[in-house]
């Protein structure tokens, strides 16, 4: 006898498949290896796990009847295990499970890795709203489990949703093409008001389907949620720390682009310093701050003391009503470049990437004079359209991915 209940999560996936479009899909969906039995896509609230999914399921199954999609939220879970819904699918010919929001329910990696060992039949892709959860419970399923980060929408990505399409530029494309690829890409078009446009409501692909004003403010709700509800799930932490961690975020977003003092801002929140640091690094994890450290001293299994804390991306900085030109340039520019390349604190500009490239980002008018006798040396300059030499513009790291 087929579960009422089960009916009932088959309505819910058939409506949500009806609504869901396949005109845009992101880059990484072309990467996946959506043939694998096991896959895990992880990534921040809001950047488009569960649109990938279903679009998965439109464009790869003529008969949508052998996938089901479910969320973990749902409350037929309450009730149900994983192992339930596995036994049901199998009994009605479903060969794949995608399954959102993992983290919700508790013991989930358990879970997954029975269905996998019991259901051989079974192909699962599942995805998680918390970065903390993930990270914190993965390593269990890592000999089964292709992962994969999805990020936010880069710039490139950006215009693409808005009928414009290139293709990614590597680093080295940017760093010695630019003028050549800057003059193709922005012909014909006001490529800085549109890169304006992306800074402020571009980061999170809903910003397709919201005003800028509903945007920001699903944004805000974003990160309460990440601190409200992410943060406990993974560590076990007092009411009074979430209300520092909060309190920590708006200090970070409201301070100008510079070092770090741990112990002036640990005193600020009336907190040691090695709490402080803990509370940095919960937040980093969550992908709402970005944590940068000396290349010599990033030690993921230390809780060593970073040398300068940014937003993770510009849309955090509008949405709490803290853009400061400067801090929004460098968010962006850390934010294209940590996809693929590792970003430091260097000892002289303002940011080091992969050990050799060292930047200093501003606006029009920044000049090379704190890093000119520095090699491999560069200013990403914001508000210019076009570059020239070691002058690249700032937008043009948008397309790094």
């Amino acid at each position: 006898m087929k579960s009422i209940e089960m009916e009932t999560l088959k309505r819910q996936y058939n409506m949500l498949l009806k609504h869901t479009s396949t005109g845009h899909v992101r880059s990484l969906y072309n990467e996946v290896s959506w043939g694998a039995r096991l896959v895990g896509i992880k990534g921040a609230r809001g950047v488009g796990k569960t649109t990938m999914m279903l679009q998965r399921i439109k464009l790869a199954f003529p008969d949508t009847s052998k996938a089901l999609y479910v969320s973990l939220d749902d409350i037929w879970f309450a009730g149900h295990s994983l192992l339930d819904l596995a036994e049901h699918a199998v009994q009605d010919g479903i060969t794949n499970l995608f399954i959102d929001e993992v983290h919700r329910l508790p013991g989930w990696e358990r879970q997954i890795k029975n269905v996998y060992d019991f259901y051989p039949t079974l192909s699962i892709v599942f995805t998680g709203s918390s970065l903390l959860v993930l990270d914190h419970s993965v390593a269990d399923l890592s000999r089964r489990c292709l992962m994969y980060s999805l990020p936010g929408l880069s710039f490139r990505e950006f215009l693409e949703f808005q009928g414009m399409t290139f293709p990614k530029l590597t680093l080295a494309d940017i760093l010695y093409g630019h003028e050549r690829l800057a003059g193709e890409i922005s012909v014909d078009k006001d490529i800085l008001k549109l890169f304006r446009q992306y800074l402020r409501h571009g980061f999170y692909p809903f910003y397709t389907n919201e005003s800028e004003a509903d945007y920001l403010t699903r944004v805000n709700n974003m990160i309460a949620s990440v601190i409200d509800y992410d943060i406990p799930a993974v560590e076990k932490v007092e009411y009074a720390t979430l209300l520092k961690a909060k309190q920590l975020l708006t200090i970070m977003a409201s301070q100008t682009p510079s070092p770090l003092n741990a112990k002036v801002t640990a005193e600020m929140l009336d907190v040691a310093k090695n709490h402080l640091i803990k509370i940095l690094s919960l937040l980093e994890r969550s992908q709402i701050l970005r944590l940068l450290y000396y290349r010599s001293e990033r030690n993921p299994k230390s809780m060593s003391k970073p040398q300068k804390v940014l937003l993770d991306n510009p849309s955090l900085l509008y949405a709490m009503g803290y853009a400061d030109t400067g801090k929004v340039r460098e968010s962006f520019f850390a934010s294209m470049m940590a996809k693929e390349h590792e970003v430091a604190y260097p000892k002289d500009g303002d940011l080091l990437v992969d050990g050799r490239y060292l930047f200093e980002v501003g606006g029009a008018r920044k000049s090379f004079k704190q890093i000119k006798d520095i090699p491999d040396s560069f200013v990403a300059s914001d508000d210019i359209e076009f570059g020239l030499g070691n002058k690249i513009p700032l937008w043009l790291f948008g397309f790094l991915y």
